[in-house]
């Protein structure tokens, strides 16, 4: 026979679409049971679907434009006026903007690291900040990979100052920004030619204003200081006073130079060290041995774009050696020869390692570079594979700086260019239409400055790029 206890039933709040409801029979007040019941809206999944099928887009697109895409994402969630991507991962354009031009482009790269500082690894924060010159209320959020994102609220008072909404609103944001900091980590260790060709020139272009304007400046602080200094000056603490800001003014000016090194350059021993940690996963489950020869410690500094494709392409070798029938050791050496960075790999194996396929494999980021591969195989004792990459680009060319101004799609389009492929040619290999080809190249024509594609094929030769082969990123 079943009996009906008298029942305590409690309700409690919950976040919108949910509440929470508890209960017990009387005799058993120890006992709680507990639900938590939510209201799925009619749409609800679809909606989901939505969300992902935006942030999918949102990843697959061109590596520069991704703040441009993701601010979109967000926009109708959490308005914002400016939206900033920091990256030490992108040697030739740490900062990823979008929003207000008038604020991103006074933003800078300290101003951005003080922010950084403030927040812990995997961390969001609400905080009063100087950006762009003044302080400012921003969400902030910093990813575990260290990768950080800065937003700047459209209407400062819509949600209140340490509120739980700001607090349910920065663990979201932190979840959507975590797959966009790990999509920007994945294409610069993929090193693709574009990439390469790409910070390269941006990396190149911003060293020389650098350059540039330290000399300028530099000339006319000394100037001023002479003339501060001079002795046929009267107001004695005018000159001291002004001869401090000057001076200060100056020291700060040649730090410029010393901070882009230190944004775009990597030691080669901390290269070399991350390198091992990306193989770890590759040989984990491999019986074979590997002897790691260090480069000496005071190697010169690797650009930013080169230790990435030394890295992405030594990986490609050693799953290359990977792909034989037997791999029983491997010997991984960096060397660095004050303008070359030497890499060597040998194997102990069968020596059949497929040479042609790891050359094309490899071809577009050492002709972008200007490196060079050298393939030995001997059956039954192994193969040796070295690849040499130039540390600094060659000598500035008038139209170098123009390269900076393509987007990835018109490198594509001039890569193809280059090797002489007509428009319907480069519609089926890229798989859009002639009319969008079309445009692409009046594009690149006019931003290149000059009046025919045969003059553009000579600047995208000149620069070694070249298209991807097929299937490569």
């Amino acid at each position: 026979m079943n009996t009906r206890l008298p029942t305590e039933v409690r309700t409690g709040t919950r976040p919108p679409g949910e509440f929470a409801l508890a209960f017990r029979t009387v005799p058993q007040r120890h006992t709680w049971l507990r639900l938590r019941i939510v209201v799925i809206p009619e749409g609800a999944d679809r909606l989901q679907g939505d969300t992902l099928t935006a942030m999918r887009e949102v990843l697959t697109g061109p590596l520069p434009d991704i703040a441009v895409r993701f601010s979109r994402f967000l926009t109708h969630l959490w308005p914002h006026e400016a939206l900033i991507i920091f990256t030490r991962e992108c040697t030739g354009r740490p900062r990823k903007v979008a929003g207000n031009r008038e604020l991103v482009d006074r933003v800078t790269i300290d101003e951005l690291d003080t922010i950084k500082q403030t927040i812990s690894l995997g961390e969001g924060s609400e905080c009063l900040a100087t950006l762009a010159g003044r302080s400012r209320r921003l969400w902030a959020v910093r990813d575990s990979c260290d990768t950080l994102l800065v937003l700047v609220p459209r209407s400062p008072k819509s949600v209140a100052p340490g509120s739980e909404g700001v607090e349910a609103a920065l663990d979201e944001i932190a979840a959507a920004f975590g797959l966009v900091a790990t999509s920007i980590q994945q294409q610069v260790a993929q090193a693709s030619p574009d990439y390469l060709a790409e910070s390269r020139a941006a990396s190149s272009e911003r060293a020389r204003t650098i350059a540039e304007l330290t000399e300028l400046h530099e000339a006319t602080l000394s100037s001023i200081l002479g003339t501060l200094r001079s002795n046929d000056l009267d107001d004695r603490r005018a000159r001291i006073t002004a001869s401090e800001t000057a001076s200060a003014a100056l020291i700060t000016l040649r730090s410029a130079g010393d901070a882009d090194r230190v944004l775009s350059e990597e030691a080669v021993t901390t290269a070399f060290a991350r390198l091992q940690g990306e193989l770890r996963p590759l040989l984990r489950h491999r019986d074979v041995e590997v002897d790691y020869a260090d480069p000496p410690a005071d190697g010169r500094p690797l650009p930013g774009e080169v230790a990435a494709a030394a890295r992405a392409m030594v990986r490609a070798v050693v799953l290359a050696f990977g792909a034989q029938p037997e791999l029983r050791r491997l010997r991984i050496a960096w060397d660095c020869d004050g303008d070359n960075v030497l890499i060597e790999l040998r194997d102990q194996g069968h020596g059949t390692l497929d040479r042609t396929a790891l050359t094309r494999q490899l071809s577009g980021r050492l002709n972008t570079l200007r490196g060079r591969i050298d393939i030995e195989s001997i059956s039954g004792w192994g193969s040796r594979v070295t690849l040499t990459i130039p540390l600094d680009p060659p000598a500035a060319r008038p139209d170098e700086h123009l390269l900076s101004t393509l987007n990835p799609r018109e490198l594509e389009v001039l890569a193809h260019l280059s090797t002489g492929k007509r428009n319907r040619a480069i519609a089926e290999e890229l798989g859009i239409s002639q009319s969008t080809i079309k445009f692409h190249v009046a594009s690149v024509l006019k931003k290149l400055d000059v009046s025919n594609r045969g003059e553009a094929s000579a600047i995208g030769i000149r620069a070694g790029i070249v298209p991807a082969p097929f299937g490569q990123p």
